[in-house]
């Protein structure tokens, strides 16, 4: 452990075991679907040995049951934070310093930490992490944690039907291209996510869960950006398929798919300013021009190993995480005053978007093209050095030319397919996914408890957990 953490307690060994090994994935061919890490026991036997034990040995356990498996660290850290709630007083600041001087450990010891500006971001981390919790974290104890889902149907019942009317064009070619993606086969993630955090805010400001208009606005606006930018990026990546279907510019041309996205998104902004709202405006506005700095960004790279990580994480946000946490912020200006609950929003937002192109980045790699809905390795053949590639890179630095000739020679993407395969590429890029999952989930901790929010804390972890 690095100099000035507390000691451990006697129960807790004053080493910890290194990262494991990432075995390489088993492909669709020769399986069925992702092969995941498999954990002993239940989770309430879990549930059961963190309730029986110190708050500072439960905290070190699940930091290094948070390493080894992906699927149920964070559900269980809420567990965690339940039985120990009568000891989250002063007299726990130890135990969550030994929790923390175990994370520390793994800080210096994990590869992941190579790069200064993940080092950075985890060592934030480690120091947030031993301070009190907020007042109002605690979980809803009289209410199972709903699926967000179902939750958030009420408010998303003719999502797609709303959407399509707001498309209203008079040449047939035109709307059947504009309607082409909002068939309903979509996840509605981000819609998703929006309304439940306007549930959440509207709570948190005066008790009232019903979402308003202009905030069911929000919802509506962030799917059409979301697939406008869909129809745009695949002209750019001359792709074949998405949501396993052809895509627009394979059916109609490229010609004909840019204009269909630009009219996508001339209606969401003439729905945005319906609003009325001037600051809704330039924060949804914001969400357009990230999208064309990160597909700037995405179209460069850097030679500077350093540089190429902080490269891709400032791409992942501008392309993925910017709608999700400027339209995560734009309904919480809608339903409360307090601009500590839009930085709640707009926190919560940006890290769970980069989790979720971080967790989409893995599958890349860990997934068959059946369970994608579009071609696997579609990054490496795009040229593109995701996180498992840039974090491979460091136990083969013969992938450095691959990368900076954008994987161009014959044989370069199967070779590079190998090498993150056989490295802890996945695996360390999953691990990060973790981390910015858990500061989503402590950022939404922070609003007064209720079935929305505790239903956000559980859409986290289902991206962390995802398969397609």
């Amino acid at each position: 452990m690095g100099p000035g953490c507390p000691s451990p307690s006697p129960r807790i060994p004053a080493t910890a075991p290194p990262l494991p090994r990432l075995r390489p994935a088993r492909t669709c061919p020769r399986g069925k679907g992702r092969r995941r890490s498999s954990v002993s026991g239940s989770r309430r036997g879990r549930e059961a040995e963190w309730a029986a034990a110190s708050l500072g040995d439960a905290m070190a356990l699940w930091w290094r049951r948070c390493c080894f498996s992906r699927a149920p660290a964070f559900g269980c850290l809420r567990s965690l934070l339940e039985a120990a709630g009568p000891r989250l007083g002063s007299g726990s600041r130890a135990g969550w310093a030994v929790g923390a001087a175990e994370m520390h450990y793994f800080l210096g010891r994990s590869s992941v930490l190579s790069f200064p500006k993940i080092r950075s971001i985890f060592l934030r981390f480690h120091h947030t992490t031993t301070s009190r919790p907020c007042s109002c974290s605690k979980t809803v104890t009289d209410e199972k944690i709903k699926d967000p889902f179902k939750l958030g149907r009420k408010d998303l019942k003719n999502l797609y039907e709303d959407i399509k009317k707001e498309l209203l064009v008079s040449t047939a070619e035109l709307r059947e291209m504009c309607e082409y993606y909002f068939d309903g086969k979509g996840k509605a993630f981000r819609p998703m996510i929006v309304v439940l955090m306007a549930r959440a805010c509207n709570i948190h400001h005066n008790n009232s869960g019903e979402v308003q208009a202009s905030q069911r606005s929000v919802a509506i606006i962030a799917e059409m950006i979301h697939t406008a930018s869909l129809v745009h990026d695949d002209v750019i990546d001359d792709a074949n398929s998405r949501r396993g279907k052809m895509t627009v510019n394979q059916i109609w041309g490229e010609r004909k798919a840019v204009l269909a996205g630009d009219f996508i998104l001339s209606a969401a902004s003439v729905a945005l300013a319906r609003i009325g709202n001037t600051t809704i405006i330039s924060v949804l506005s914001q969400v357009i021009e990230d999208l064309v700095r990160g597909e700037f960004l995405q179209l460069g790279s850097k030679e500077n190993e350093n540089e190429r990580f902080a490269h891709y994480l400032e791409k992942t946000f501008k392309k993925t995480a910017s709608l999700i946490a400027n339209s995560c912020k734009a309904v919480s200006i809608l339903g409360c005053p307090d601009p500590k609950v839009h930085e709640i929003a707009y926190q919560y937002g940006k890290n769970v978007g980069i989790a979720f192109q971080l967790i989409d980045d893995v599958l890349d790699f860990t997934s068959c093209a059946d369970q994608l809905g579009k071609p696997a390795a579609a990054d490496l053949k795009l040229g593109l050095a995701t996180g498992p590639v840039l974090f491979a890179c460091q136990q083969f630095p013969e992938m450095n030319a691959m990368i900076m000739r954008r994987f161009s020679l014959p044989g370069d993407i199967e070779r590079a397919r190998q090498y993150v395969l056989q490295s802890d590429g996945v695996q360390q890029t999953t691990y990060l996914a973790q981390r910015y999952g858990y500061e989503a989930m402590k950022e939404i901790s922070k609003l007064r408890p209720s079935p929305e929010r505790d239903a956000l804390i559980q859409l986290t972890e289902t991206v962390l957990t995802r398969d397609k």
